[in-house]
């Protein structure tokens, strides 16, 4: 009980630290690279920064203001832990942009902005969502939408973030909403990386008629285990033994290589997974 206790205790340690650590990054991404060169970002930080530029006041007081909403609305559709740990990173964010305020931007180049303010405020997001929270109320908005429209969460989120950049185009310029939007993208693929890691984990089916020699072979020349898994033909009927295991992009060609030496028919199929926990994923030593 104690050690668990412990367990707890530790990781509620370790997401606040790693939520407040995000909000800080993105606070770095927007004060000092993006907002000085008015490049928005999407979502309700977005309209916060438009909000903050026609009133002229400090865009952290309207990243928590506009936010508060959506913490409650996170409370009631998703939970209390993620509610608690969105609130954390929209206080330390707000606070965080307001004591940057008065800070010189790193760069006046507006491209150097978009590209290395939008790889922070990936970063930034990426931490806070991989520790679960959230650091703009856009996702919540666009569950609640969800389940009273025929759209997607992704296209809600699409269809506010195209009316948000368009809003901008009319209040900055049309050049400065395009390098908004590639701002936006480069955070997104950014926020991809930090959550599935750079050493992205793959899924790996294989059927063959060798699948003994071929299981043999992935643990010794790849050191991962191996699961046999049974399945039937739909067509013929027959038993059919089915290889599952899990590898990494590095490993997909040599993979992909020893099946062809084996059995250049066999049916392979690999797919990406955003996390692997637990069991024997733990690379063993290769010979």
């Amino acid at each position: 009980m104690l050690k668990h206790q412990k367990n707890n205790m530790q990781r509620i340690f370790a997401r606040i630290i790693m939520v407040s650590l995000g909000a800080i990054i993105m606070a770095l991404g927007l004060e000092l690279f993006l907002v000085p060169n008015q490049i928005m970002d999407g979502g309700i930080v977005g309209v916060s920064i438009i909000t903050a530029h026609l009133l002229n006041l400090p865009l952290g007081i309207f990243i928590f203001i506009l936010n508060l909403p959506f913490i409650y609305l996170g409370y009631k559709q998703i939970g209390k832990t993620f509610a608690l740990s969105t609130g954390l990173g929209i206080t330390v964010l707000s606070a965080a942009t307001l004591a940057l305020h008065s800070l010189h931007p790193f760069t006046k180049d507006t491209l150097l902005a978009t590209v290395f303010g939008g790889m922070i405020l990936g970063i930034g997001v990426g931490i806070v969502i991989r520790y679960g929270g959230s650091l703009d109320g856009t996702e919540i908005l666009a569950i609640l939408f969800n389940s009273k429209t025929p759209f997607s969460v992704g296209e809600i989120i699409m269809f506010f973030n195209i009316a948000i950049f368009t809003v901008a185009g009319f209040i900055f310029t049309w050049e400065q909403a395009m390098y908004s939007i590639l701002a936006y993208y480069i955070a997104y693929k950014m926020i991809d990386i930090v959550i599935q890691g750079l050493e992205e984990s793959k899924s790996v089916y294989i059927i063959s008629d060798e699948i003994d020699e071929i299981g043999q072979t992935i643990m010794d020349r790849l050191g991962r285990g191996v699961t046999f898994l049974h399945g039937e033909g739909a067509y013929t009927g027959n038993d059919k033994k089915v290889i599952f295991t899990v590898i990494t992009r590095l490993e997909e060609s040599k993979l992909k290589s020893i099946v062809a030496e084996i059995d250049d028919n066999a049916f392979l199929a690999i797919g990406n997974i955003a996390e692997v926990k637990g069991g024997r994923f733990k690379k063993k030593d290769i010979h």
